[in-house]
């Protein structure tokens, strides 16, 4: 008879124990019990909310706490994607803020460093769950992914005269950071559920995300939320300007407000409490209704970010920053040399002749060397500059990166003399290079293995050197070194600099009374 008892509970087991097997147990974080799911060696948890829903009466504020909840969450599917124009993956909702973690920790002990996501997309669009962004390749490397949702559009950085008045600090737009601060500061609180150490926290995004690396290197209220930075295709060292353009994208205060009181009339409203009671799918949204980019506040974003890094005033750490080689075909302007002279002249006033010399077009095309201007303004002078500037009045170390990974293309060919164009770097870094593709080359898997080992070295250790990669200097003002991405990974100089110097004397006098005059 015990035999049989035996062999019955032996069943039971073999029956109950795959079934458990399945899925994880549930994890405590601060709000609540969460289920997550298991993946290729790793427990995954989507969708976790870490403030409450900014809809009604929240609108255009700060992200306020998540509701605790009671029970077992489940955090096995992406939450929406922001309002925005299009269709983002998981659809689109203004309820948005959730945060996504992949951890590779088989318990809470672990103390894992933490890398975690900011995605790009001009403020204006963006999703955590876009499949590229997808943490599982990094995470397998021995670190917690997480990756932040947050406001973008007019929804995320909507600043006007009524909403700084109600607001305690008299500001107002920059909701987007505010919501990329409160996901930081949950992953603080969180984080070592997930066998994750909160003592060990990069940050890393790219495009509208590196600009946002960049502003929270700078913002005060980011201090101590992480300890290592990195910034693919970003940084925001310009001026304010009334009219904006790539690399002077930041308004002041007040220029934000006047903007924003036209888009609320705009939107047919005559108020923020009658804007407030609007569907959110019926506000103006898109690249051309402003009211999309972060200003400078003086509370988020204390002042220009040149004059506060001169100053050493920001968060010093280390940072991996960089960009790609040919970001102009994203970003051109013109689309004939006539239209092109025509833009350099309105952007750059005096200085309009000495840029043209320095990053001259062809007779009948706007070349590579034309395109370059869009992609310095944009990316490489911003850069550049934060590299210098830290170097100087920092303590923490520089990495620097030019990216320029791309086929050679024939002559006759409407691609020949293209480089490496405005976010290709993203599916190198998530180990997103498909070997079983003819169009892979040994090149792309060996930049695409020697990215995600520096960004993982760096994410563990504060430096991006170790076994299997080629030594990485760090940046300093005597010794401006660069790592190329392409067809190796090797050292070089900085990329044109000789032009960079042109168009660092039109920045710096933008920086005075006089240049700012000007470009208001």
């Amino acid at each position: 008879m015990s035999r049989i008892i035996f062999l019955v509970a032996t069943f039971m087991l073999l029956i109950v124990i795959p079934s458990n097997a399945q899925q994880p147990a549930p994890v405590k974080v601060e709000d609540g019990l969460l289920q997550g799911k298991f993946e290729n060696g790793l427990t995954v948890y989507l969708g976790i909310p870490f403030a409450a829903p900014p809809v009604g009466n929240l609108r255009w504020r700060p992200p306020q706490p998540a509701a605790k909840w009671d029970g077992i969450r489940q955090a096995t599917t992406f939450a929406p994607s922001p309002m925005q124009t299009g269709n983002p993956p998981a659809g689109k909702s203004e309820d948005c803020l959730y945060l996504n973690v992949w951890t590779p920790a088989k318990s809470d002990d672990e103390h894992l460093p933490v890398l975690v996501w900011i995605y790009g997309g001009g403020f204006s669009t963006g999703s955590t769950a876009e499949s590229w962004y997808d943490g599982e390749k990094l995470a397998q490397k021995g670190v917690v992914f997480v990756s932040i949702a947050y406001r973008v559009g007019p929804l995320g950085f909507l600043a006007e005269p009524e909403l700084s008045a109600e607001n305690p600090h008299h500001v107002s737009g920059n909701y987007g950071l505010l919501d990329q601060i409160a996901g930081l500061q949950w992953v603080q609180k969180n984080i070592a559920a997930f066998g994750g150490d909160p003592k060990k926290v990069t940050i890393f995004g790219e495009s509208a995300g590196g600009i946002s690396v960049s502003m929270l290197c700078a913002s005060p209220l980011a201090k101590g939320l992480f300890r290592g930075a990195i910034s693919q295709s970003g940084g925001s060292f310009g001026p304010t300007r009334g009219k904006t353009y790539p690399g002077e994208n930041m308004k002041t205060l007040k220029q934000a407000e006047d903007e924003g009181l036209a888009y609320v009339h705009q939107a047919g409203a005559t108020s923020i409490a009658e804007l407030r009671k609007m569907d959110a799918d019926k506000l103006p949204m898109g690249w051309d209704v402003g009211c999309s980019w972060p200003v400078v506040d003086g509370y988020v974003i204390p002042d220009c970010q040149y004059a506060m890094y001169k100053a050493g005033s920001y968060n010093d750490v280390p940072v991996l920053i960089g960009y790609n080689s040919d970001e102009g075909l994203s970003f051109m302007p013109g689309r004939t040399p006539r239209e092109y002279i025509k833009w350099v002249k309105a952007r750059y006033g005096k200085f309009a002749c000495a840029l043209l010399k320095a990053y001259p077009c062809g007779e009948h095309s706007v070349t590579r060397t034309a395109r370059n201007l869009s992609r310095d303004a944009a990316f490489g002078w911003h850069n550049w500059t934060w590299a210098r500037l830290q170097s100087k009045t920092g303590k923490s170390k520089v990495y620097y990166y030019f990216f320029d990974q791309h086929p050679d293309y024939p002559k006759g060919s409407p691609k020949y003399g293209d480089g490496s164009p405005h976010a290709q770097d993203v599916v190198y870094v998530f180990q997103h290079i498909d070997p079983s593709n003819t169009q892979t080359t040994k090149s792309d898997l060996e930049i695409s293995k020697a990215m995600g080992t520096y960004w993982i070295n760096f994410t563990k250790y504060g430096n991006p050197n170790g076994k299997g990669v080629p030594e990485w200097p760090a940046f300093t003002n005597s010794n401006p070194k660069v790592m190329y991405f392409g067809p190796t990974p090797h050292i070089g100089p900085v990329p044109n600099a000789k032009s960079l110097k042109v168009l660092n004397a039109y920045f710096k006098w933008r920086m005075t009374p006089q240049g700012e005059a000007w470009a208001k």
